[in-house]
């Protein structure tokens, strides 16, 4: 046992799992820095109805899966929310010519 309570073998599971987490960040990431150059305005980047269907589908997905949905929705919002202020600055810079 490690001070973590975990043995070896498990350490390197959640190690792997942990990259392939922030690799498949870093790939919904890449959409959303391009999303943001196909729209026009910082308004375009908060869509509700749409942030609500992901939510829905995730929350879904998780109950599916066994996990807690509200466990996947608080991820999920807060996700959205950094990718939303992300958008918002990067065509707000964009609008003013700085971008």
């Amino acid at each position: 046992m490690t001070l973590d309570g975990l043995d070896k073998g498990a350490e390197i599971a959640v190690a792997r799992e942990q990259n392939h987490l922030v690799d498949l960040i870093g790939e919904r990431f890449s959409y959303v820095d391009r999303a943001w150059q196909l729209k026009r305005s910082p308004a375009e980047a908060r869509v509700p109805w749409r942030i609500q269907q992901v939510i829905d589908k995730v929350r879904t997905r998780a109950a599916e899966q066994g996990l807690p949905p509200e466990l996947a929705e608080a991820l999920w919002r807060q996700m959205i929310g950094w990718f939303i202020q992300y958008e918002e600055e990067k065509l707000q810079k964009q609008t003013e010519g700085k971008e």
